[in-house]
């Protein structure tokens, strides 16, 4: 069984739980394309999808460090690697198991992986987050699965459900639907994939800044804890890029990291 993630972090926490035998899987495949964003009329291989996350994720750097910068660099061809690995498992025969949530990005993964995976009749099985987790007497609501502990992940291998052929048929369509549309975001709405404008989320950020001056890493954390929709901090940072940019958002107080500088409305 090959588990196929679509983040990062959650991949890392996979991995952790195999190493220390809480999940039984062969090996772990990330594909962090975020296809949630961006031209998806062109390949997930392409130099402008290596370049459009290279420019998602360097937001999030608090301050310049070669080494990290080298890996962002690099990282579009990682996850090309990665679905190169994971084509060499499904010509081996193997099964795949995906771990998907209603966070755009994971969606998205999912439904591509379908798509991608037309014409292959390895079987296809699905863990779909659930929205909460009855911990004793609490529920633990989870919005990906980069929120799940590694010694989560055998909790909810009950959820693993084979995705029929009919399904894998329909999660292409969806796909395909979605590239010819081509928006610049895709959006969850009441459980739907929607094309949206780049500036879909932008309320968010007019919502909660003001003229006084706040730190950016603490207007974006305000807007992850009371908007917790599956949109990662790095998009909104990109967006106060731009309206700073064109004068919208003033800096008050600069700094070398991104995230610790003052910002207030223009």
């Amino acid at each position: 069984m090959i588990d196929v993630l679509f983040g990062e972090g959650e991949a890392g926490s996979m991995k952790l739980a195999q190493q220390n035998r809480m999940i039984d899987s062969k090996d772990i495949v990330c594909l962090g394309f975020m296809l949630d964003i961006g031209d998806i009329n062109e390949s997930v291989e392409s130099v402008y999808r290596k370049e459009l996350l290279y420019s998602m994720f360097n937001q999030e750097q608090w301050e310049y460090n070669c080494e990290a910068e080298a890996e962002l660099i690099e990282i579009g061809s990682f996850y090309v690697e990665e679905l190169r690995r994971l084509k060499e498992y499904i010509n081996a025969g193997e099964s795949i198991r995906v771990w998907y949530s209603d966070s755009p990005y994971s969606t998205c993964g999912f439904y591509f992986l379908c798509s991608w995976m037309k014409g292959y009749n390895n079987p296809i099985f699905a863990v779909k987050l659930p929205k909460g987790k009855i911990n004793e007497n609490s529920i633990i609501a989870y919005q990906h699965w980069g929120e799940v502990g590694a010694e989560e992940f055998n909790y909810f291998v009950k959820c693993e459900k084979e995705v029929a052929k009919e399904e894998r048929i329909m999660y292409e369509i969806l796909w395909n639907e979605q590239v010819e549309d081509n928006s610049p975001l895709r959006a969850i709405i009441n459980g739907v994939v929607v094309g949206v404008p780049e500036d879909f989320y932008d309320f968010l950020i007019w919502k909660r800044l003001a003229g006084k001056p706040i730190m950016q890493a603490r207007l974006i954390g305000d807007i992850l804890a009371h908007h917790p929709i599956g949109v990662g901090d790095w998009w909104y940072a990109l967006r106060i890029e731009k309206f700073i940019f064109e004068g919208k958002i003033k800096v008050i107080q600069d700094s070398k990291s991104k995230y610790e500088r003052m910002i207030c409305l223009a």
